[in-house]
């Protein structure tokens, strides 16, 4: 299959429009990271998916949803999730909320469970695609499974190339990490994976697989990964942050949002760099560098 790269214009949208809903898979930037988008009520082209990606079938998919309207024909929201909706959205932010028992999604979607991840997105690119096919887009990360999240254009070509046909190019993404997702299910707010959006709940310590990015191995490059480094040894790519430099940096300043929006950027780098071993200097586990701990976390742990 060739995959064709095309810039982000109405032309663009249209011809990723026509290839969804004859039952294609196209990726797409969002403001977080590239997604791979298919027609979630179709459950041959979500298929196409998880082939695309490797994925395993017990890991369920975020749906990119219009707004809040389009997200209450699908999932059950009570008052606070509702609240967080109305807060957040369009934004980072996924609920994982009960799934309606008519909602027209495909079962292999939300691999059997009976909740569903609902997320309204707000970059130009994929609002316009939704708005476009009219209906709910399921669409992880735009990458090979387990594999460092794409955001840019050429990180999808690279991982995916001769998979999907068509890549929509909308430059870097802004945040540059997944949606904080949160489980409200019934009983307290559950963390279920940290991420931009600061939300108060309990951070989830259960190994059951509720949502994408809880795998204790995910977002990982092919090189072995050393955290919370002061000195690389000779081998290692050194990604530093504030004062310990490295070869390239999260963030000089310190900065932990300019750091996660840099995070996946260059851990492709090193990943593509002649040294065989990556490290990365220590970020603090507060607020946004929580978020940007569980991904080195994870990218760390080898299955």
């Amino acid at each position: 299959m060739e995959t064709r790269v095309l810039p982000f214009t109405d032309e663009s949208i249209a011809e990723a429009a026509r290839l969804i809903l004859g039952g294609e898979a196209v990726a797409v930037p969002t403001e977080t990271v590239y997604g791979l988008a298919a027609d979630a009520a179709n459950a041959e082209a979500v298929a196409r998916i998880y082939e695309a990606k490797g994925r395993p079938a017990f890991n369920p998919l975020i749906v990119h949803v219009t707004d809040f309207d389009m997200a209450m024909r699908i999932g059950r929201f009570g008052n606070e999730a509702a609240a967080l909706a109305e807060e957040h959205w369009p934004g980072p932010l996924t609920l994982v909320v009960p799934l309606r028992e008519n909602a027209e999604i495909a079962s292999i979607v939300t691999a059997g469970l009976p909740t569903i991840g609902l997320r309204v997105p707000a970059h130009p690119a994929m609002q316009a695609l939704l708005y476009t096919v009219g209906r709910p887009l399921a669409a992880p990360s735009a990458n090979v499974s387990g594999s460092i999240s794409p955001t840019r254009a050429e990180h999808v070509l690279k991982s995916l190339a001769g998979r999907i046909p068509l890549i929509i190019d909308g430059g870097p993404t802004e945040r540059g990490l997944e949606s904080t997702i949160v489980a409200a299910t019934g009983g307290p707010l559950r963390l279920l994976r940290p991420g931009p959006i600061m939300v108060d709940a309990e951070l989830e310590s259960g190994t059951k697989v509720e949502a994408p990015g809880q795998l204790a191995s995910h977002y990982a490059p092919a090189k072995p990964l050393r955290l919370n480094v002061n000195e690389a040894a000779p081998d290692e790519y050194l990604i530093g942050f504030g004062p310990i430099s490295g070869d390239a940096s999260l963030s000089p300043s310190g900065d932990l949002v300019e750091a996660a929006a840099h995070l996946f950027d260059l851990l492709h780098q090193a990943d593509s760099s002649s040294k065989p071993r990556i490290a990365v200097a220590p970020v603090p586990d507060d607020a946004l560098g929580a978020a940007i701990n569980d991904r080195l976390r994870r990218a760390a742990t080898k299955p």
